[in-house]
């Protein structure tokens, strides 16, 4: 709801259901995961641990702090129509890190509104933009000063804003603060408080107009917020009039007169301008043929749709200082953007607190591991259950003596990089001690600040490390010892400081976009810094009953039927498992988040 717009999840989540509960005892706790306050003794004090984080980093952890605690952790994630719920029992089952999960590119909302450093970052804002600016012949909702919500192309979504986030933690404004920025903007900017009805309509779906409040009056108001500009480069606002009095450089005419394909040409910021004034003109020609209510679909492969964004994204790349891209490399960007869908999101809590129940009755070996599938499988079921998997033998994480190899040069690699990029990014640490196992236990990183510091910029060679050397890391917030052998090699390829060797995860990081087994995700790879909620999609809800098999009056023929049940599903299974791996090896998926 909009009410809730910059809150705290956690706090809107207890609130709503107390409404419905009012009995109920609940703590919301509105702080990192990673916060040392939430130990193991933190975590013992629950009977299971119901997981729907949305960045890999904190999955990792709250994974370790649950082994760590023995207590049952029920994992789940989404990404698009897909979901994925299973449980996590030490001894029992395989953790979260048991096996490897693809890296996939996620970003905040804040960051495609507010502050975007890539120009994928404005490649999803552009994207967001055509379905967001609706443009219909029947308009509904209304507009905040700061929170302009556009309805011209698309389907509307609320978790897909492109406006500027007044929200942004970042920023910090006091209330009273922002009204008076939002004010002192609006007039500068001639921003007026009218429906998006009113103001499409007064406009005549002007692209002049529309080009001015997306890089003028918005990167106006955007640089009101000072504390975003402390550290960055800030934005240049763009004007219709100065961008239609630039001439072309030589280089830009060399570019067109060259035997570069045109879709793999970067044009200059007044082409892109024009082009962004066509497109907005054909896509509201095809409203007009389509009729009233009318609504257009994103479609990589229409010509004007592509235009659009392709002119809006670099427009965008060009105010914050960015180098352009071709419509080319856009449109294979543009194309895997995977939404956030509201009913999967409640079919998966759902389905977390059915083997929460299966939990707390002591009936954890019913416990399953289930697929939601976009498709209806074979037998038209959209839920595929799966027996949990064990432990994996080799997993540095979960097994009886966690050990790793790691391959490096120990006369280039450094102890920083052997903090930041080995023990804490590679495998998932969040304050490591780190010493030499030669048994003197001399200490190469420290978790307490400034203690080691002194040997960050040396390299492992200078403190006696070679080929064959232990390194025993330890997180005492997690609870996790790992035992590293260091391979020295010099035959690296170029640019590759080191290698995971053995059948270990090969990359702890972000979650991938098609989840394969066990690795679905929700979100970013930023951290577990808090989040704040945004109004939800107002999808129908789809409800998959199970058939029942059925029952045989013969002993042997039950037993037949079973067993060949049993089969079947394991085959299902596999295929899931499969089918999503083969997914995410054949796209770079990107989830865009708020």
């Amino acid at each position: 709801q909009k009410k809730h717009v910059g809150r705290s999840k956690s706090q809107v989540a207890k609130e709503s259901v107390l409404q419905f509960y009012p009995e109920a005892n609940i703590i919301a706790y509105h702080d990192s995961i990673m916060n040392p306050d939430y130990n193991v003794e933190f975590f013992r004090q629950f009977t299971l641990v119901m997981n729907a984080l949305d960045n890999r980093a904190a999955r990792n952890h709250v994974n370790r702090m649950c082994l760590a605690a023995d207590v049952p952790l029920i994992e789940s994630g989404t990404a698009g129509y897909l979901g994925q719920v299973t449980v996590i029992k030490k001894g029992v089952t395989e953790c979260y890190e048991c096996h490897p999960k693809p890296t996939q590119k996620t970003f905040p909302g804040c960051t495609i509104r507010n502050t975007p450093s890539e120009p994928i970052h404005c490649i999803v804002w552009a994207k967001y933009l055509f379905k967001e600016i609706k443009w219909t012949h029947t308009f509904l909702g209304w507009v905040f000063c700061w929170f302009w919500v556009y309805f011209l192309f698309g389907e509307e979504d609320a978790d897909q804003e492109v406006s500027p986030d007044r929200a942004d933690p970042e920023a910090a404004w006091e209330p009273a603060e922002a009204e008076a920025r939002a004010r002192a903007s609006n007039e500068d900017g001639e921003i007026k408080r009218v429906s998006t009805k009113e103001w499409a309509k007064s406009t005549g779906y002007d692209p002049v107009k529309l080009f001015t409040k997306l890089f003028k009056d918005d990167i106006r108001y955007l640089l009101t917020m000072d504390k975003l500009w402390r550290k960055r480069k800030p934005p240049v606002p763009l004007d219709w009039a100065e961008v239609q009095n630039q001439e072309k450089n030589i280089s830009d005419q060399q570019n067109e007169s060259s035997a570069v394909l045109k879709d793999q040409q970067v044009l200059d910021v007044k082409s892109y301008a024009r082009l962004f004034s066509k497109s907005v003109e054909t896509l509201r020609l095809h409203l007009a043929e389509k009729g009233d209510g009318a609504e257009l679909i994103w479609d990589k492969d229409d010509p004007s749709a592509m235009d659009f964004v392709t002119s809006a994204a670099n427009l965008r790349m060009h105010v914050f200082s960015m180098n352009m891209k071709s419509r080319f490399d856009i449109k294979s960007m543009a194309g895997n953007i995977i939404p956030a869908i509201a009913t999967t999101n409640a079919v998966i809590a759902g389905l977390i607190v059915l083997e929460g129940l299966k939990i707390l009755s002591g009936k954890i070996d019913q416990c399953r591991t289930i697929f939601l599938n976009k498709q209806p499988n074979p037998r038209k079921k959209l839920l595929v259950p799966c027996a949990l998997d064990p432990p994996n033998p080799n997993c540095y994480v979960c097994a009886s003596k966690p050990e790793v190899t790691v391959k490096l040069n120990v006369h280039k690699v450094t102890v920083l990089t052997l903090q930041d990029k080995i023990v804490k990014e590679k495998f998932a640490m969040v304050a490591p001690d780190v010493q030499i196992d030669d048994g003197k236990g001399t200490i190469l990183i420290s978790s307490e600040e400034g203690e080691t510091e002194a040997n960050n910029h040396r390299k492992l060679s200078d403190f006696g490390i070679r080929n064959g050397t232990r390194l025993q890391a330890d997180d005492f917030l997690q609870d996790y010892t790992l035992l590293i052998n260091v391979l020295h090699s010099e035959d690296l390829e170029k640019d590759v400081e080191f290698e995971v060797v053995g059948d270990t995860p090969e990359k702890v990081g972000p979650k991938p976009s098609e989840p394969t087994s066990k690795n679905i995700t929700n979100g970013s790879d930023d951290g577990a810094q808090p989040s704040t909620s945004t109004a939800p999609d107002q999808d129908d809800l789809l409800i998959v009953d199970s058939e029942d098999e059925g029952t045989s009056s013969n002993v042997d023929d039950d037993m037949e039927n079973k067993s060949r049940k049993r089969k079947l599903e394991d085959k299902e299974c596999i295929s899931t498992k499969r089918a999503r791996t083969e997914q995410t090896e054949e796209q770079d998926e990107i989830i865009a988040l708020d």
